[in-house]
């Protein structure tokens, strides 16, 4: 088996047509076809089948292909850990990041990694850490920036903690319930909810039931951040957010907060990452960055 089969098979998975993979390695697709058909005749296995999508992986396929993705990365991970040894300065780092910390803690980690390594290729993925961890274990992200809201945690991959949120109720300035002081009071208002804090055994479900009420019927259910705070400031809707992005200036001027009786919960903020595989040391010179920007977001104001 040799690393252009894999790398042709890959290609095509992930490009979901010869011609397209072929374009993108700068090879002729005889060459990716043959290469293809060569790999599944050593492995003895049918690894493409075809649908009205196109190319697409067998059972057997799916398998190899999750496999090969992993020792792909590892392989571009020895490659640059290699050149970084012999001096280069340069090198890549894939991360994800929630919501808030690509708002919050991205921006200036990044700012700081780039003294160190200004040559160095990045790439962020924002999205719900539930969803960006799959990308983590087979190694498409070197790590995660997000919450974790869930006591189980795959053993593949380990959890850093960083910080605890305070979660509060929060509304537009002026809003018709900002004198309520329970959840009681709350609980027929509509309420806008971030998707993680809003997925279920999540924080806002966990804040409800806490207090005896059932869960809101969330009217809307958010992905970004800065659309959180943008709708909250212009419409009577609710919202748990986390007690700091009150005080960042785009949200203190438009928000404030519900100080209701009952106990709020909290998220803890964090970085994933696999157990089992360390960064390279570009990745942990960009993890570093994130974790020192996350502590000093974490003091108090």
């Amino acid at each position: 088996m040799r690393l252009t089969q894999i790398r042709d098979f890959l290609a095509v998975v992930e490009c979901g047509s010869v011609r397209a993979a072929a374009r993108k390695l700068g090879v002729a697709q005889p060459t990716v076809t043959k290469s293809v058909r060569s790999l599944e005749a050593e492995l003895h296995v049918q690894l493409l089948g075809r649908n009205s999508r196109g190319i697409v992986p067998t059972p057997s396929g799916r398998a190899f292909f999750a496999r090969a993705r992993v020792a792909q990365s590892e392989l571009r991970k020895a490659e640059e850990e290699a050149a970084q040894s012999r001096g280069a300065s340069t090198g890549s780092v894939a991360f994800g990041a929630g919501p808030a910390g690509a708002a919050l803690i991205v921006p200036e980690a990044v700012a700081r990694f780039r003294q160190q390594f200004p040559r160095a290729h990045v790439r962020i993925v924002e999205g719900l850490t539930h969803l960006l961890l799959p990308s983590v274990r087979d190694e498409t992200l070197d790590f995660v920036i997000g919450l974790r809201l869930f006591t189980e945690l795959d053993p593949i991959l380990r959890f850093r903690p960083l910080y605890r949120g305070e979660l509060l109720v929060s509304a537009r300035k002026g809003h018709p319930l900002r004198h309520a002081r329970s959840l009681a009071e709350l609980a027929a208002a509509d309420w806008l909810t971030p998707s993680a804090l809003g997925l279920p055994g999540g924080p806002v479900e966990r804040l409800f039931v806490s207090a005896g009420l059932p869960p809101p019927r969330p009217v809307i259910q958010c992905d970004s951040y800065n659309t959180v705070v943008a709708l909250l400031a212009k419409t009577d809707m609710l919202g748990v957010i986390r007690r700091r992005t009150l005080q960042e200036p785009f949200a203190r001027d438009f928000l404030q907060e519900i100080p209701i009786a009952d106990t709020m919960p909290s998220v803890t903020a964090g970085i994933f990452t696999r157990a089992d595989t360390p960064l390279t040391r570009v990745a942990a010179a960009m993890a570093k960055a994130a974790i020192a920007v996350a502590r000093e977001i974490a003091r108090p104001a």
